[in-house]
């Protein structure tokens, strides 16, 4: 925290009267700032070593006084700043020092911290608890990547650059072992955090925008129509397996994801304008309304269950469900992997898009914020079936 303060003659730019300007050096953390102060002098008359202008020159006396006052007033400026106790630069103390308020240098992880506890006000009105705790995590993240990257314990957001992105990347490919998909979501949620940064004037310019994530290409696993009647036909022994068998065949003819599943109340199945059954809910993910036409086998289910109380299905965790789920593929002798979100994309596959349900209305009927997380998923589904019947009409 040393602060060096040095006057200088500026020699080439000597005036008609032979006198130069005398300019200020300030020197901090190896850092620079020069500028004039307005004060001339005969070179002959400086002495350097002093710092001090030398009789005979006129205005010796008032000069030195000058000087002496500029010194101070810095020297306030850089000590009012240590009292702050925040990470400050050179230009901070010449900004103090003109009397201009200097704003705050923040480090990355700092200013991390500061944004989600913006970003806890709005739990419950703006957004999930659940999506504060995603940014938290990356928090964490972006945290010990400082410290295994740095040896640190916080890096200047300043210094951001695209550099410590890619180092990132890296970090959490290879040290926390994560999947590019994972590593994406991660990055992304921390872009805007960065973004913020950039709005607030914290940082000049966004180190994301010359940053490409990897492309992932995700193949959409789904039951075929065969595997489904597999599934509904087998009938298990344990009621535990039969119960969550149930609930898969539930959400293979609804979609609805987990949450809403054990969410679903009796409240939520109402007569729709056509005199049929609906699920009416609020989607917890995109706070977007769900309405689902019941089907015949989603109606046999549901029946099978009406003498539940206000919740529609007994409580399972999703872990347990997920583990039944695993042992339920391997008794029936399915290879793939059965989950929550499987039985959502065979609804959306097998169900609809395979019975000609036009794109927009799966959209919907999956609760999606919009038609392009639905293209980009199901995009290829429809050119499989576009294929299957390509080679149908080749047969007949």
């Amino acid at each position: 925290m040393k602060l060096n303060i040095l006057y200088l003659l500026y020699k080439s730019k000597t005036n008609s009267k032979g006198k130069c300007p005398i300019r200020c050096r300030v020197t901090f953390n190896k850092l620079r700032k020069e500028f004039s102060t307005g004060l001339f002098t005969n070179p002959d008359h400086w002495n350097s070593k002093q710092q001090l202008v030398k009789p005979p020159e006129p205005d010796a006396e008032l000069i030195n006084t000058q000087l002496s006052l500029i010194k101070t007033k810095i020297n306030r400026a850089f000590l009012m700043l240590q009292v702050k106790e925040n990470s400050f630069t050179v230009d901070d103390i010449y900004s103090l020092y003109k009397g201009k308020k200097t704003q705050k240098e923040y480090n990355v992880v700092e200013y991390f911290e500061s944004h989600l506890n913006k970003l806890k006000t709005l739990v419950g009105i703006d957004i999930k608890q659940v999506t504060w705790n995603k940014f938290n995590y990356i928090k964490k993240d972006v945290k010990s990547f400082v410290k295994w990257k740095f040896k640190t314990n916080d890096y200047p957001l300043k210094k951001l650059e695209l550099q410590f992105l890619h180092d990132f990347e890296y970090y959490l490919k290879v040290e926390k072992k994560q999947k590019q998909i994972t590593i994406n979501k991660s990055l992304q949620r921390f872009r805007r955090v960065v973004r913020a940064a950039v709005a607030e004037n914290y940082l000049d310019k966004d180190p994301f925008t010359l940053y490409k994530t990897k492309t992932v290409r995700t193949e959409v696993v789904f039951l075929s129509s065969e595997e489904l009647e597999l599934l509904e036909q087998h009938k298990f022994t344990q009621n535990r397996l039969q119960f969550v068998k149930d609930l898969f065949v539930f959400c293979c003819y609804t979609g609805l994801p987990y949450r809403e599943l054990m969410d679903l109340k009796h409240s939520n199945i109402v007569k729709g304008f056509d005199g049929n059954l609906w699920i009416k809910m609020k989607r917890e993910k995109t706070s977007k309304e769900l309405s689902i036409p019941l089907l015949p086998k989603a109606l046999e289910i549901l029946e099978k269950y009406s003498n539940n109380e206000s919740y529609v299905f007994p409580r399972i965790s999703n872990q347990r469900y997920n583990s039944y789920l695993k042992e339920i593929a391997a008794m029936i002798g399915i290879e793939k992997r059965l989950t929550t979100h499987m039985a959502r994309r065979t609804f959306a596959s097998t169900v609809l898009l395979y019975n000609d349900v036009p794109m927009e209305i799966v959209s919907e009927l999956l609760g999606h914020s919009n038609m392009k997380t639905t293209q980009d998923s199901y995009g290829k589904v429809v050119q499989k079936k576009i294929s299957l019947e390509m080679n149908r009409l080749k047969g007949g």
